[in-house]
């Protein structure tokens, strides 16, 4: 978006509502609100003569007729930042009912693709262009999108601004998850448009703020290892996480084991 661009509503968001982010992007909320979709998942559509949609969401009937509505019929491409469960399984229903081309990285997950994407392809519309970005960590098949005319990326599941991303080994990595991210740091950004939340400002900062939280939590899995002689999972979890909430703990659990991951393969751990 334009630095003009409308702040959100955040008060008075409602779940299959369009809501104008500027002259080219639109959002519809999807109701799947949950521990880990915070008010739901956002679905994105870009373009007013031609439209693409970024994350159709769950296969939410409610949901699919509202974008597709918000479509009017003009819905030609159907972009998935990865597959899944609350981003791509919407793009069969939304394709039944628009027509529109499904592109994403890879067949995976229940997703078939009409075409796949691969870093730097670009997506060009009468009034917009996106180019994939290869942003492999929350998952191995995962693209943000970035709208070059607003200088704003739809980051999908990599960057959220209501919470940390969980990165779930196997196919979840830490070492590419901050790599993605350093490679972020290079773009000339305005925006970042999460799949879960609201637009952030300051992208390089976001980013930045990510990959220190990372490495902190990092030294603290470290210390904790060499404290207590251990890398039981159990024994670490609630050192290395005693500052999150218990009832998120199987979430912290995942990324314990992608920091571990990363530790071994690096022979620090």
């Amino acid at each position: 978006m334009s630095t003009d661009a409308p702040a959100d509503d955040r008060p008075g968001l409602v779940p299959d509502v369009p809501v104008a982010l500027g002259k080219l992007v639109r959002r519809v909320l999807c109701d799947n609100p949950g521990m880990m979709t915070g008010p739901g998942t956002n679905t994105y559509l870009i373009g007013q003569d031609e439209i693409a949609v970024i994350d159709p969401g769950p296969d939410d009937a409610a949901h699919l007729d509202a974008v597709a509505a918000a479509g009017s019929g003009r819905i030609r491409w159907i972009l998935c930042t990865h597959t899944h469960g609350d981003h791509s399984p919407g793009a069969a229903g939304l394709k039944e009912r628009t027509g529109a081309e499904v592109l994403a990285f890879a067949d995976r997950d229940g997703l078939v693709c009409d075409r796949h994407l691969v870093d730097g392809d670009i997506v060009e519309g009468t009034e917009f262009t996106l180019r994939a970005v290869h942003t492999p960590g929350h998952a191995s098949n995962h693209l943000c999108y970035r709208l070059e005319e607003e200088k704003t990326l739809f980051t999908g599941d990599h960057v959220m601004q209501l919470s940390t991303v969980v990165i779930n080994p196997p196919d979840g990595d830490m070492a590419a998850y901050l790599a993605s991210l350093r490679a972020l740091c290079g773009e000339d950004l305005d925006w970042l448009a999460p799949g879960h939340g609201f637009l952030m400002a300051q992208p390089r900062a976001a980013f930045e703020k990510i990959i220190a939280h990372r490495l902190q939590r990092e030294a603290k899995v470290l210390a904790a290892i060499r404290e207590l002689a251990s890398t039981d999972e159990a024994v670490l979890l609630s050192r290395v996480y005693d500052d999150v909430p218990e009832r998120m703990h199987p979430m912290a659990l995942r990324s314990l084991r992608a920091h571990l991951s990363k530790l071994r393969s690096e022979g620090r751990a």
